[in-house]
Order: C-alpha cells, then structure tokens, then sequence
C-alpha cells in the first residue's frame, strides 16, 4: 500500500494483479485497485474530479481527466473517508499510476488537488 497526505487529505492505493486476456487480437494485462480517502482536516470538502496518468513498461501513456470517481462526487466530513475500486488494461505486465483529484473545500469554497502518489501495477508471474 502507498498513502500520502496533501492538505490533510489522505489518499491510499492497494492494488491487484487480476489476470490476462485478449481484447481485438491483443493480449492485455487487467489490474484492480483500491482508493481510500480519508479526511483528516477540520473542514468538509467534496471530490468534483480526477486526473490520471496511465503508463506502462512499454513507454505508452495513457491520460484519463473525468468528473468524480465511478460515478460519484462523495463529501467528507472531518473524520470520514470513501472507499472505491476501479481498474486499468496494460500492455505489458508491468507499469505506474499516478494522479490528483479536484477538490472543493466547503469553509473556504476554494478548490485544490490533492495527490494521488504514484503506484505500481505489476503482474507477479513478471517478477524475478
């Protein structure tokens, strides 16, 4: 698990290694992974929206940008944290997420990022 606090956000990432399979002729490799945000500030503060940056072993990019996470724009108040699960389709068995989230907080109407930390995806068959 990787975590990293901005702003008395905190932000945790497991993931999964969740198999292989074909998609239009092309072996791709599928991971899982796990969110937790937790509010540690004094203040109420909403989730509005997510940057991504995708990249595998084979040096190909991906950037996703898109309004709140799975559908939803959870609030948090102090002491509250949101849970989801989503995944990404690699190239190769090996390769990194990273990214920020857009949030608003709610005392002060202000909006700021808060930093997913870089985390790997890795398939364990790849491992030495």
């Amino acid at each position: 698990m990787v975590s990293q606090i901005t702003r008395g956000i905190k932000i945790s990432v497991l993931t999964t290694f969740e198999g292989t399979y074909f998609k239009n002729h092309k072996l791709h490799f599928a991971f899982s992974y796990e969110i937790t945000i937790e509010n540690h500030s004094k203040d109420s503060v909403q989730l509005t929206s997510r940057h991504w940056e995708i990249l595998d072993s084979l040096n190909d990019l991906e950037t996703v940008d898109g309004e709140g996470v799975i559908g939803k724009k959870p609030v948090l108040k102090p002491g509250e944290s949101h849970t989801y699960n989503s995944g990404c389709l690699l190239a190769s068995p090996f390769g990194a997420m990273r990214g920020w989230f857009n949030m608003v907080n709610f005392t002060s109407t202000r909006n700021f990022k808060v930093i997913v930390p870089s985390f790997r995806l890795s398939a364990p068959f790849a491992l030495n």
